[in-house]
C-alpha cells in the first residue's frame, strides 16, 4: 500500500511496516514474503522507468569469507580475497507529481573512499606498483554520465544502498561551493545516518571518516522505512549488510530489478543453483536459502530476511534462471584472485533511452 505522497512527489511504503516485529523468525520469514509478493505485483503493472542504465566503474579486492558467509569456515582450499566490481545506475522516471527526475545509485568517489580505514590499511600494506592491477578503475562516475550525454546539472537524487567506503563531498559539496552535482540532494534512510554518527570500532572499519562533513543540511533528505520515488521505481528497507541498508526496487523491460550489497553475486540469492560446489553443497548441508555478504555481522537474522525479501521481490529470470537481484557491487573474476563464484555475470545493462538537457 502507498500512503499519500510527500511534497518533493516521493510517496512512503507501508508494505513491509510490522513484518518483522513477530517473536518468530519463521514467522517474521513468511510476513516478508507476503508483503514481498504483493509489492512485486503492483510494480510489475507500473510502467518500466524511462531509462536505466548501470556503469562500471573500479575493482575492489574483498575478502571472500565475508563476501560468503560460512561457505568456506569447513574448507581447506578456499580463496583468500576476490574481486567486487563496483558499479552506478543511472536512471530517469516520472514521480508521482509527473515530473521527470535522474536518479544516481552508488555513484563512488574512489579517491576520497580509500581514506576508509580498510582501503587505507590495505593500500599501506599493498606494494604500489600494484596498485592499479588490483584495483583498477574503468572510469569515473562524470565519466560515465558524459558517455550518455547526461550533464551533472541533471542529477536530481543521489542515494546508496548504505555509506560504507563512500564520501559524498565531491558531489555534494560543501564549505560554500555546490560540489559536482550541483542539484543533487542525497536520499538516505534515517537509520544509515544515525548509524555513521555514532559507529562502533568494527563498524568504523568500514566507514570514511569524513564522508559527510560540511554537506548543508538541504542536500540531504532522510527518509524512514520504504518510499516509493515513482510508479515503477522504490527504495525499500532492507536492514542486514547495515541497520540502514536499502534496496533500489526499478520496473525494467523484463521485469523488476533489484539492487544491493547485502549479497555480492548472482549465487548469494540462489546458493543451490550455484556452480560453485563450495556455496551449493554449504546451502544444501545448511538449507540456506541466500548466502550473506557478512562484513558486519551485528544484523546477521535481518540480513537474511532482506536478502529472501529481495529475491521474493524481484523474481526470477527467464533468461539464466537465477534471480533478478543485481549485487550494486558484484563478485566478477580476476587473474589476480582466481576461485571467485561467477555462475553469472551480470555485467553492465541498460534500459530505454536517456532523455538529456
Amino acid at each position: 500500500m502507498i500512503r499519500d505522497p510527500e511534497p518533493s512527489g516521493l510517496a512512503q511504503l507501508a508494505d513491509f511496516d510490522g513484518a518483522r516485529d513477530a517473536a518468530m523468525p519463521q514467522d517474521r520469514l513468511r510476513a516478508i514474503r507476503r508483503a514481498a509478493e504483493g509489492l512485486r505485483e503492483r510494480l510489475l503493472d507500473a510502467p518500466p522507468v524511462r531509462f536505466a542504465r548501470s556503469f562500471n566503474l573500479l575493482r575492489i579486492p574483498y575478502p571472500a569469507w565475508f563476501a560468503f558467509t560460512g561457505v568456506y569456515s569447513q574448507q581447506l582450499l578456499k580463496p583468500h580475497m576476490v574481486h567486487l566490481l563496483a558499479r552506478t545506475v543511472l536512471i530517469q522516471y516520472d514521480d508521482f507529481e509527473g515530473r521527470l527526475r535522474t536518479l544516481l545509485f552508488t555513484p563512488a568517489d574512489f579517491e576520497a573512499g580509500n581514506e576508509t580505514p580498510y582501503f587505507k590499511r590495505l593500500a599501506e600494506q599493498t606494494p604500489k606498483f600494484l596498485h592499479k592491477a588490483i584495483a583498477p578503475v574503468y572510469q569515473t562516475v562524470p565519466q560515465a554520465l558524459a558517455s550518455c550525454g547526461i550533464s551533472p546539472e541533471q542529477i536530481d537524487y543521489i542515494t546508496y544502498d548504505h555509506l560504507h567506503t563512500q564520501d559524498l563531498r565531491r558531489w555534494l559539496g560543501g564549505a560554500g561551493t555546490p560540489g559536482l552535482l550541483p542539484n543533487a540532494r542525497l536520499l538516505v534512510h534515517r537509520q544509515e545516518l544515525a548509524s555513521v554518527q555514532g559507529l562502533l570500532p568494527v563498524q568504523a572499519e568500514w566507514y570514511c571518516p569524513h564522508g559527510l562533513d560540511g554537506i548543508p543540511a538541504e542536500r540531504i533528505v532522510p527518509f524512514d522505512g520504504s518510499i516509493q520515488l515513482g510508479r515503477g521505481l522504490a527504495l525499500v528497507h532492507t536492514p542486514g549488510h547495515t541497520e540502514g541498508n536499502h534496496s533500489l526496487v526499478h520496473r525494467s523491460g523484463d521485469g523488476l530489478r533489484v539492487s544491493s550489497e547485502n549479497g555480492v553475486s548472482a549465487d548469494s540469492w540462489a546458493p543451490l543453483q550455484s556452480r560453485h560446489n563450495g556455496i551449493r553443497r554449504y546451502a544444501k548441508a545448511t538449507g540456506a536459502e541466500v548466502i550473506l555478504n557478512g562484513n558486519t555481522q551485528e544484523s546477521s537474522n535481518d540480513q537474511y530476511l532482506s536478502m529472501v525479501l529481495e529475491k521474493t521481490l524481484a523474481g526470477i529470470s527467464a533468461a539464466h534462471g537465477f534471480s533478478n537481484v543485481v549485487p550494486s557491487a558484484e563478485c566478477t573474476p580476476h587473474w589476480l584472485f582466481p576461485g571467485a563464484p561467477t555462475s553469472h555475470l551480470w555485467g553492465e545493462t541498460s534500459h530505454g533511452t536517456p532523455t538529456v538537457a
